[in-house]
């Protein structure tokens, strides 16, 4: 199977975002997490303290992470709210002490205008929105800047309880969202070449639910703009496999390279050498770069 029978037709492939070049056509971007968190559903807290998150992200970014998403705010109902000067004292002396050391992509993962407009001053490329653009002046502010976004489907966003998501047909009401958003997204004029979407998997769905939309996401990439997925350790893959947190690295390396050739572009992951691994030999084999080292196969 060719790298051209793979592509999603994507608006714009060819991107800057930051200080980094990707063509989405065949390349796939590996975004590290670093949450300055105390309970995020990962780390629980391992990189709250801010030494730990900045030293987190310059080792991603040595283990070969071409992106770092730095979050003050978990997206759990689960945790008391914290006021957007907060999340901005845990956000912004991060993304300042990396921006000055590396020129890989830096987001931030905020729903807050004020939040934004910080991180951005601090040095973040991108605004990574798991509540879709829908707090106002959020997308405003990205326009302004012009920076790029990830328009992320939830039904409640972040800290907000939803009990028992249900949909129709999960897929097509999280695509018929992302349509709508990317619509508000242009009107606020955020340029085509600046949105990024991602379906959420686990933000207020199921497992049965996240699975399917892995199962039918080519029905999301085909939407045109790049896919990111963050699937990393995530409870649906827990949940089918029945392991807990720490014991989900396979799991995670499998549905991120099915998403892969379903038209994934962007990983939002914790173990970033294990994908980056997984992700450069799926590049191989679907004849999007070669080797990295020379051949020795000399038969």
């Amino acid at each position: 199977m060719s790298g051209e029978q793979l592509s999603p037709g994507i608006i714009s492939p060819v991107r800057r975002i930051g200080r980094r070049e990707f063509d989405f056509e065949r390349q796939v971007a590996i975004m590290a997490i670093v949450n300055r968190t105390p309970n995020s559903f990962h780390d629980q807290g391992r990189t709250y303290a801010l030494d730990s998150a900045v030293a987190a992200a310059k080792k991603a970014v040595d283990d070969g992470a071409d992106w770092v998403d730095i979050g003050g705010f978990a997206f759990s109902a689960a945790q008391a709210p914290i006021g957007a000067a907060e999340e901005i004292e845990r956000v912004a002396p991060v993304i300042t002490e990396v921006r000055a050391v590396t020129d890989a992509v830096i987001s931030v993962d905020t729903h807050r205008p004020e939040v934004a407009r910080a991180a951005i001053e601090a040095g973040a490329d991108v605004i990574n929105d798991t509540n879709g653009l829908r707090e106002p002046g959020i997308a405003e502010v990205a326009a302004a800047a012009g920076v790029s976004v990830v328009v992320t489907h939830s039904l409640g966003g972040p800290g907000r309880r939803v009990f028992r998501p249900s949909y129709t047909d999960v897929v097509s009401e999280v695509a018929d969202f992302l349509r709508e958003r990317v619509a508000f997204a242009l009107k606020a004029g955020i340029a085509p070449d600046k949105i990024i979407i991602d379906p959420g998997h686990d933000l207020n769905k199921n497992t049965f639910h996240s699975l399917e939309l892995t199962r039918r996401l080519e029905e999301i990439t085909s939407i045109g703009y790049p896919t990111l997925v963050a699937l990393s350790n995530k409870d649906f893959i827990g949940e089918t496999l029945d392991r807990p947190q720490g014991q989900r690295k396979e799991g995670t390396i499998a549905v991120n390279v099915l998403s892969i050739v379903k038209g994934a572009r962007i990983l939002r992951v914790h173990d970033v050498a294990a994908a980056v691994d997984s992700v450069r030999m799926t590049e191989a084999v679907l004849g999007w770069r070669g080797p990295l080292a020379p051949s020795h196969n000399l038969a």
